[in-house]
């Protein structure tokens, strides 16, 4: 019979054949570039997110609060300009 503890012990190491040494484990400066520019990405993508919720919600709550269709834009730009409550930034073209 098989020692089980000692084969589960021999398997549970691994190979001692993998990179080692004084460069093991250093990255280089193009993960951290990666790493930055993915930060970027996710915070810009929420920022314009956050741009659109707000715009669109800000339209819902007028458009509900005057008895509009909130999918009839023009009108509800029109009710918008006449109250002084249009939004006349740039929109995104994302």
């Amino acid at each position: 019979m098989h020692n089980i503890t000692a084969d589960v012990l021999y398997f549970a190491q691994g190979s001692q054949d993998g990179p080692v040494g004084p460069e093991f484990g250093k990255s280089s400066p193009i993960g951290l570039l990666v790493l930055v520019l993915l930060l970027i990405a996710v915070l810009m993508a929420g920022w314009f997110f956050h741009r659109r919720f707000s715009r669109f919600r800000r339209r819902t709550l007028f458009a509900e609060a005057h008895g509009i269709d909130p999918f009839d834009q023009e009108a509800l730009d029109q009710a918008m300009k006449e109250a002084g409550l249009y939004d006349y930034r740039k929109k995104s073209k994302f």
